[in-house]
């Protein structure tokens, strides 16, 4: 199984307006997602307000780019998103069961 390590940096006040998207879109887009065995998002701390994460596990590769494409390596996100971030990073990982 792949772990998928996706992190999100807001952009500064758009804190709320992300937390909307991440609650209401992705998280439950995440958890219909077919190949992902399970999902943990991450909320921002009161240190790192603009910080979110999810940690997603795979069932396979094939499961990973049937979703995201050939292009898994780079952090794709959703157009209703891209103005509301500043950066993002992503990485992967052999689960260890």
């Amino acid at each position: 199984m792949i772990m998928r390590i996706f992190q999100v940096q807001t952009k500064a006040g758009k804190e709320a307006e992300f937390a909307k998207f991440f609650y209401e879109t992705a998280i439950p887009l995440m958890r219909g997602t077919d190949g992902i065995v399970q999902v943990l998002p991450g909320a921002p701390q009161a240190g790192s307000p603009r910080e979110f994460s999810f940690v997603m596990i795979w069932k396979d590769l094939a499961s990973l780019r049937a979703f995201v494409g050939d292009d898994y390596q780079s952090p794709h996100i959703d157009p209703a998103e891209a103005e509301l971030v500043e950066s993002r990073s992503i990485k992967h990982y052999d689960l260890v069961e």
